[in-house]
């Protein structure tokens, strides 16, 4: 049976060195605690992308020695990939050819930690395009110019190559080294992912069935719990 490896891109979190746009709004331990909500509430949603299609969930995380740690966020069978590299191309082309040349997976998403109501849907649409005929890049593009998921076949080093990573061209940049070298590309659903006080205010808007923009994504059980119980970060 073909299994495809759905890998989570983070990083354990850490008062003072996790989501430092959101502490300065929330506080340093208040966004610590968020970022550990989204990686369970992603992780939720890769366990809720059904077992038959074939899939197995990884933490592609940092720092080195933190892996008690991941796996206490991740679900029980999640493998576990220290991140390599000194640059985010670096870290998704190693994590690329790792789960697909060493591990020998049929294909490999690899998604954002920070996407914490990521609907499964389109995960299984991701993994359903991939098994089409053909080499193909399946791209989420996330409201802030960049992605919240790459799917691949086969890496592609030239896809990460060249980008101005963090900035609001990634998913457009991204698409040009897909056509540069004739890779055919699908592109998924517009999502988003929480970094700043805005784009948290986006998630409670959409916990609580306001959002007009973002609709029928994952339950987010954790992050639903922790900013229900956080007054503070209301505002």
């Amino acid at each position: 049976m073909s299994v495809a490896a759905i890998g989570i891109i983070c990083k354990a979190p850490e008062p003072g060195r996790s989501k430092t746009r959101l502490a300065t709004a929330v506080g340093e331990v208040a966004a610590s605690e968020l970022s550990a909500c989204f990686v369970r509430d992603v992780g939720a949603a890769i366990e809720a992308v059904p077992e038959t299609l074939g899939r197995r969930g990884y933490g592609v995380y940092a720092p080195a020695g933190a892996e008690h740690v991941m796996q206490q966020l991740l679900p029980a069978g999640f493998g576990m990939l220290l991140q390599a590299g000194d640059n985010l191309g670096h870290v998704l082309i190693g994590a690329t050819r790792a789960l697909l040349d060493d591990a020998k997976h049929d294909c490999v998403l690899l998604v954002n930690g920070d996407s914490p109501t990521l609907p499964p849907r389109l995960l299984v649409q991701a993994i359903k395009n991939l098994r089409e005929p053909g080499d193909r890049m399946v791209l989420g593009p996330a409201s802030d110019g960049g992605y919240y998921l790459i799917g691949l076949k086969h890496p592609h080093k030239h896809l990460f190559t060249q980008i101005a990573w963090g900035t609001e061209t990634v998913a457009r940049s991204t698409c040009e080294r897909a056509a540069e070298i004739g890779l055919a590309t699908t592109l998924l659903p517009e999502w988003y992912d929480v970094d700043d006080i805005q784009t948290l205010r986006w998630l409670q808007d959409e916990l609580a069935g306001r959002s007009t923009r973002f609709r029928d994504g994952g339950f987010a059980a954790a992050s639903r719990a922790f900013l229900k119980a956080g007054p503070q970060i209301n505002a």
